[in-house]
């Protein structure tokens, strides 16, 4: 599975729309609403690259209300399980 995360602008006064909408769309499998610069982030799961373009520049792009997106491609994934092992010291 391959993952990306999407930050996006949205206008102010449509953010809860966009969220719903963005959330609709195959392959979005969570919307964050967040503080800072950016209003959402979109986590994007696809079994393949290509999909990347169909599902953002195809879709979340072309939600009415949606400023801009910034698009960070996940190259590995680190989980609380996986970073414990790697820190493992055999104290416990």
């Amino acid at each position: 599975m391959l993952t990306a995360i999407v930050l996006i602008s949205a206008e102010v006064d449509r953010i809860p729309e966009v969220a719903e909408a963005v959330t609709a769309i195959d392959g979005v499998t969570e919307v964050y609403s967040v503080t800072g610069d950016t209003d959402l982030i979109a986590m994007i799961r696809v079994r393949e690259y290509d999909q990347f373009h169909e599902v953002i520049a195809g879709k979340v792009n072309k939600v009415d209300g949606v400023l801009d997106t910034y698009t960070h491609i996940a190259f590995r994934a680190y989980s609380k399980h996986d970073l414990e092992s790697a820190f493992n010291l055999g104290l416990d």
